[in-house]
């Protein structure tokens, strides 16, 4: 656990929420009844609002259309309630601890996924969402002397209910400390394990929280017999160090026009932060 003093992180001594110990040891945690009824019924008004009034955004490179449909991005810009309820304050006093006190929305997509019988994202496959922040060899176990640092936490705030059949998110408890992404030739595998720990599933009803670690093991689970879809608003926490990427920097960047022009390679551009959306 972690504060920030006079701009440094340093070791915290005040006691932290059950939920980010949790976050800290199993790379994961599920916060309960967050969100009332009536809060979640203006929210999903507003967030069908804006699948309603904005197109979709076309960010992943031969996404099914159908498929690409299902996602919003930058989502506090276009929801004030999106933007209310990233900022909800059981959220924040689960993930500062961890993050610090400064951290900040590094990305904000909505998803409505209906049901189907297959989907083509990559969210279905076993993936980490950043890192690892510190990789390392697998013959060199984490000292755990050493709290594993956490350099961002996503969220899902389930708007609603997602039951097993509906292919929830699952996660690997403890990978996020591997130092080490998915091994890639078992991507579709549900019986993965890590250091001899399985699959998770974050089985949600409306109105609750999901949050894990950028580095832990993570997918959607296989759908089954019965499923609704799954709707759920997602941010992804960073800490104040970690670049946003709420919206791609071809639209938001520091570089002047004349030094664009004079990046004439793909690695002149990334330099410059001239990154793909990815």
């Amino acid at each position: 656990m972690l504060r920030r003093v006079r701009g440094y992180l340093l070791p915290r001594k005040e006691e932290a929420p059950a939920g980010s110990v949790q976050l800290q040891e199993e790379g994961y945690t599920l916060l309960e009844g967050v969100f009332s009824r009536d809060e979640l019924t203006a929210l999903i008004d507003e967030i069908d609002a804006v699948y309603r009034d904005f197109p979709r955004d076309a960010r992943a490179e031969g996404r099914p259309a159908e498929e690409d449909d299902d996602f919003r991005y930058e989502m506090f810009n276009r929801s004030p309630l999106a933007q209310w309820a990233i900022g909800h304050p059981a959220i924040l006093a689960t993930i500062e601890p961890l993050l610090g006190e400064d951290c900040h929305v590094i990305a904000n997509t909505c998803w409505r996924n209906p049901p189907r019988d297959k989907n083509q994202h990559g969210g279905g496959f076993w993936h980490i969402d950043a890192g690892p922040h510190i990789p390392r060899d697998p013959g060199i176990p984490w000292d755990d002397r050493i709290p594993y640092p956490i350099f961002a936490i996503g969220a899902h705030i389930y708007l609603k209910d997602c039951p097993l059949e509906s292919g929830p998110t699952g996660v690997i408890p403890g990978s996020h400390k591997s130092g080490m992404p998915p091994p890639p030739e078992r991507y579709d595998d549900v019986t993965l394990t890590c250091n001899g720990i399985g699959v998770k599933p974050l089985v949600a009803a409306a109105g609750d929280v999901c949050l894990f670690v950028s580095d832990v093991w993570h997918r959607r689970m296989p759908t089954l017999p019965g499923d609704k879809g799954r709707y759920f608003l997602q941010a992804h926490y960073g800490r104040r160090d970690i670049a946003q990427r709420v919206r791609t920097t071809a639209a938001v960047n520091h570089v002047s026009e004349a030094a664009a022009s004079r990046a004439g390679t793909d690695r002149e551009r990334t330099l410059l932060g001239l990154h793909g959306p990815w």
